[in-house]
């Protein structure tokens, strides 16, 4: 039998298709055996409720509520997505659904006395910044425990929305282009249009990528396999679009397109992902959150880091708020008291580490979209409020479980 190697070209990979993707798939097992098991526990999740829930209700699966999944999933997207920044970095902002709410509360004073909408969620957004720099500076400067002055903004924040909302605790949202956010739906053709620009920044990107590293002597992966992830997560995107663009209403109104947060969420996830995975301000927050001390001596700053993390978090709180308000029509006194733990939850169902230094945010975002299945599948089957609870609380439980199995065993291996 000959022993003689394979041939191999410049990038390090096999000339062969068939065993460039035999040996792909060799390393990714080898990943999951040795604990790296990054959205997969994710996906087996949504593979089972999506099972599950279409077993037990024949109005999963329909037009209607999917529609209304994508939009229920829009707001616990983003505060996972803010929340990842600080978790990779091993830090926790309990008070960012809050700051949030508050800020929106802000929005709504000033768009009431008279101000531009636009203007006024320029100062809503500029209000959650400042509040990120804040704890920033308690956290980081200080030596403050994120737990404790995350948390004491968590209870202030909550009175201050009381102040500002007045004694009825309650304001509605009149701005139409705000409403229409999380109720309005993209037309046919712009839903389209969002799968062809989608498609180019993929591809571009992909393309960029491999330029990049052959360039600097990096091995890249198989291009087949790059064009199945690629091809693959685009059919699905056109599936998903045809799908949404058939009227899905019952009455003489029609009620068809993609609904307009979708985008929305999509340019928040990639420029996200973009700044994580591409800039050295992404990289050096996976250093200071993987190793402290090592990052330190590497000349990052450590300090800088952290707070940007915390005013990153509670800027893209205050988008989260507002696609509460915008659902809702209204903001209230009680607005993300609890979207936090969920956001927590999502986020290590996705693969995020709780012990930093991993993760990223379109894994997140599936993780959120596996909590929001929860919460909508258990909603249809009607059954008390107290087990979406215990049934979410459980599948948080387990997820840390495996992140700390996982941990365990890659330091075992190593």
């Amino acid at each position: 039998m000959s022993t003689t190697p394979e041939p191999v070209p410049a990038d390090g990979h096999p000339t062969d298709v068939v065993t460039q993707l035999r040996g792909a798939w060799h390393d990714y097992v080898a990943r999951v055996r040795g604990g790296d098991m990054g959205v997969l526990p994710a996906l087996l999740a949504m593979l089972m409720l999506t099972v599950l829930f279409w077993q037990k209700s024949e109005f999963f699966l329909t037009r209607l509520n999917i529609a209304n999944l994508f939009v229920q999933a829009a707001t616990l997207m983003v505060f996972t997505c803010a929340l990842v920044f600080l978790i990779i970095l091993t830090e926790l902002d309990l008070s960012a659904g809050v700051t949030g709410g508050t800020a929106m509360a802000v929005f709504i004073k000033l768009v009431k006395g008279g101000w531009p909408w636009g203007l006024s969620l320029f100062v809503a957004l500029l209000v959650g910044a400042f509040t990120g720099l804040v704890l920033g500076f308690f956290v980081a400067k200080i030596g403050v425990p994120a737990f404790v002055v995350t948390l004491g903004f968590f209870l202030g924040f909550q009175g201050l929305m009381l102040v500002l909302l007045g004694d009825g605790g309650i304001f509605r949202i009149e701005t139409k282009p705000l409403k229409a956010i999380m109720n309005d739906n993209l037309k046919p053709w712009m839903g389209w249009m969002m799968v062809v620009v989608v498609s180019a920044i993929a591809i571009g990107l992909s393309a960029y990528d491999r330029v990049r590293r052959s360039k600097r002597g990096l091995p890249n992966q198989p291009l087949a396999l790059v064009m199945i992830k690629v091809g693959g997560g685009l059919a699905l995107a056109a599936v998903i679009v045809a799908f949404l663009n058939v009227n899905r209403s019952k009455s003489a109104k029609q009620i068809q397109g993609v609904p307009i947060v979708v985008p929305i969420v999509l340019v928040i996830l990639f420029i996200g992902q973009f700044v994580l995975q591409r800039t050295r301000f992404g990289l050096h927050i996976y250093a200071v959150g993987g190793n402290p001390e090592a990052a330190r001596r590497a000349g990052i700053n450590v300090t800088m880091m952290r707070i940007s993390g915390f005013v990153i978090c509670s800027t893209l709180s205050v988008i989260g708020g507002l696609f509460h308000a915008s659902r809702v029509g209204s903001i209230e006194s009680t607005a993300g008291r609890q979207i936090v733990l969920s956001a927590v939850g999502a986020a290590v169902v996705g693969g995020v580490s709780l012990f930093g230094g991993r993760g990223n945010l379109k894994n997140a975002a599936i993780g959120a979209f596996v909590i929001a299945m929860i919460d909508n599948g258990l909603g249809l089957l009607q059954l008390k409020g107290g087990i979406n609870f215990l049934v979410t609380g459980g599948v948080l439980v387990l997820a840390a479980s495996v992140d700390a199995l996982s941990r365990k065993r890659n330091s075992a291996r190593r």
